[in-house]
C-alpha cells in the first residue's frame, strides 16, 4: 500500500472490484533490477500487466518487451515501442502471425520444436531464432516445467537445425518458474546453458544470446528472498559457468515489475456459515478466479488481504468469488483468518495484485464486467 494509493482510496469511492496501480512503483522496479544487473537487457513481459500506461511509462525508461502474441506486438508497436526492442517470445505461434510479425519488424523469436522452426523459417526467413530448454522449477508458487521448454539434449540438435534452415540460431532461454522463492535454481538452469554453449561451439556454432526469463518474486503472503539474492545469485552463476566470456544476457521480467504497484480493493457481499456449528465462515467477494484472481488456482499465489478491522479478533474463513460456478473458491486449505468484525459492505484490499490480475480477468461470464483498472 502507497501514499498515492492511500489517497485514491480517500479521494475515489468507484463501484468495486477494481484495480488500482500506483506507476511510481512500476518505475521504482523497473530501476532497481536495473541496477541489480547492470550489463543486462530487460524484456518486460507484456503479460503481466499489457495496460497502455504501464507500457508507456516502461517505453520511456528505456525497457524492451516480450511479446507472448501478435496482439501485444500490435499494441506495443501502436504505442511506438520500435520493433527492434520487441522479442516474440512465444514458443507456439500460428504461422500467419510469424509473418505480420516478421513483416512488422520483428526479428527475434522463441521456438523449442522442429515443427516451430519450420514454421519460422517459411514466415520469417533469416529471423534470430533461440531455443527454450526445461528447467526444474522447484520453488516456484507458479511453476512453468512442462508445457513449454525442451530437453537440453535437444535443444542443441534444433539449434543446429536452426542454422541449416537459413534462421541465426542466436542462443537459449529457460524459465526458472514464477514467483520463485528459491534463487540456487537459477545456478543449476545456468549450469546447463553453460553445457548448451559448450556443445554449439564443438558443432561450429557460436552462440550470442542467454535469455535468464523470469521468476523474480512479488511480495505475497508468504516471505521471499529480496531481489538482491537472486540477483546475486545469477551473477555468481554467470562468472562461474561463463568466465568472463559472456554472451548477450537477457531478463523478461513480468510479475516482479507492476506486481507490488498495484491493489485490488473488493468489497464484501456475504458472510455465512454452513451450518450453525460450522467452525469457518465463508466470506464472498464481489471478485473472484473469473474476475481478475485466477492464480489463486490450487491456492497457489496467496495475497496478502487488508481489512478495515485489522487488530481485532480474528477467525479461520473460507473465501470465495461471486460467481455460480463451484471452482469459484479464492482460498480455503490455506488457513486465513480474517477479523469477527467484519460484515457485509465491508471493503477490503487485496495486496501486490498488479500483475496478472486485470488481464486474466473474463469478459462477461455470468455477466460480470472486466476488472476496472486505474493508473496514477
Amino acid at each position: 500500500m502507497t501514499p498515492k494509493i492511500e489517497r485514491f482510496f480517500a479521494e475515489s469511492w468507484p463501484d468495486t472490484p477494481y484495480l488500482v496501480v500506483d506507476l511510481d512503483i512500476v518505475a521504482q522496479n523497473y530501476q532497481r533490477l536495473c541496477d541489480e544487473l547492470p550489463d543486462t537487457e530487460i524484456f518486460y513481459a507484456v503479460k503481466a500487466n499489457p495496460a497502455d500506461p504501464v507500457l508507456a511509462l516502461l517505453r520511456d525508461l528505456g525497457s524492451n518487451f516480450d511479446a507472448a502474441s501478435i496482439y501485444e506486438i500490435e499494441q506495443c508497436l501502436a504505442l511506438g515501442i520500435a520493433p527492434e526492442r520487441l522479442s516474440f517470445g512465444h514458443t507456439v505461434k500460428k504461422e500467419n502471425h510469424i509473418q505480420r510479425a516478421f513483416e512488422a519488424g520483428i526479428r527475434q523469436f522463441a521456438f523449442d520444436s522442429v515443427q516451430e522452426l519450420e514454421k519460422l523459417a517459411r514466415a520469417a526467413p533469416g529471423a534470430s531464432v533461440y531455443c527454450r530448454y526445461l528447467t526444474p522449477n522447484d520453488g516456484a508458487d507458479w511453476p512453468l516445467s512442462d508445457k513449454f521448454g525442451c530437453h537440453p539434449d535437444y535443444a542443441v540438435e534444433l539449434l543446429c537445425n536452426a542454422a541449416d534452415l537459413g534462421l541465426m540460431a542466436s542462443g537459449v532461454s529457460f524459465h526458472v518458474g514464477s514467483q520463485q522463492r528459491n534463487p540456487v535454481v537459477w545456478d543449476a538452469a545456468l549450469f546447463t546453458a553453460a553445457e548448451i554453449f559448450s556443445k554449439m561451439a564443438e558443432r561450429g556454432i557460436k552462440l550470442s544470446l542467454l535469455n535468464l526469463g523470469g521468476g523474480f518474486p512479488s511480495h505475497y503472503r508468504t516471505p521471499m528472498s529480496e531481489l538482491s539474492v537472486h540477483t546475486d545469485t545469477i551473477k555468481r552463476s554467470l562468472r562461474h559457468h561463463f568466465g568472463d566470456d559472456l554472451p548477450q544476457i537477457i531478463v523478461e521480467p513480468g510479475r516482479y515489475i507492476p506486481g507490488d504497484a498495484g491493489v485490488i480493493q473488493s468489497e464484501i457481499i456475504l458472510i455465512s456459515r454452513k451450518s450453525p456449528d460450522a467452525k469457518k465462515r465463508w466470506v464472498y467477494l464481489d471478485i473472484g478466479k473469473f474476475g481478475g484472481l485466477p492464480e489463486v488456482l490450487d491456492e497457489a499465489i496467496q495475497y496478502r488481504i487488508r481489512t478495515p478491522h485489522d487488530g481485532s479478533a480474528t477467525g479461520p474463513v473460507i473465501l470465495a468469488g461471486p460467481t455460480c460456478d463451484e471452482v469459484d473458491v479464492i482460498y480455503d486449505a490455506a488457513g486465513y483468518e480474517l477479523p469477527l468484525d467484519l460484515t457485509v459492505g465491508d471493503r477490503i484490499e487485496i495486496l501486490s495484485a498488479g500483475a496478472y490480475t486485470a488481464s486474466y480477468s473474463s469478459v462477461g461470464f455470468n455477466g460480470f464486467p472486466p476488472l476496472k483498472e486505474y493508473y496514477i
